[in-house]
């Protein structure tokens, strides 16, 4: 019996929810231990206001995604090498939007706990996303992949 060979990166999980556990697990930590940032809620609107960026860099990468007719899901086939949009300043906008929403909400939330769980949930996303998309793209499409991952940026 073979093995079955799939079409998709083979991520460990899909990235909003690496985030949303992550923040999960900072709002148990926060419920325990509440560690502030600031004595005052003075981060609560920039937080809310860079959550926002998130979000609208998040739309218009998945617009954009959409329009070029490529499945957004990791876990499913790439169509197509994705280089408008947001997709011409990073490799991985949808993936800073994720940062600068959990970053933004950990602002909001006015807690220390988001920034110690900052550094793993990074090294997850690189190791356990990021680079085994990169392996991925590269099987797949070869020489057009490697020009746009020397156009442009993996972050920013």
């Amino acid at each position: 019996m073979g093995i079955a060979v799939t079409d998709n990166p083979g991520v460990v999980a899909r990235p909003p929810l690496i985030y949303a556990a992550a923040l999960l697990l900072v709002l148990v930590c926060r419920w325990f231990w509440p560690m502030p940032i600031s004595a005052q809620p003075v981060a609560f609107w920039p937080g809310l206001a860079l959550a926002a960026v998130g979000i609208g860099t998040a739309i218009w990468g998945r617009r954009t995604m959409q329009a070029a007719g490529t499945n957004i899901n990791p876990g499913l086939p790439a169509k197509a090498i994705v280089s408008s949009g947001p997709f011409r300043f990073s490799r991985n906008p949808l993936y800073l939007s994720l940062t600068l929403i959990y970053l933004g909400l950990i602002l909001a939330f006015n807690t220390w706990w988001g920034l110690v769980a900052l550094a793993p949930l990074l090294v997850i996303m690189h190791r356990g996303v990021v680079l085994r998309e990169e392996r991925y793209l590269e099987q797949k499409f070869g020489q057009s992949y490697r020009q746009y991952r020397s156009r442009v940026r993996r972050y920013l």
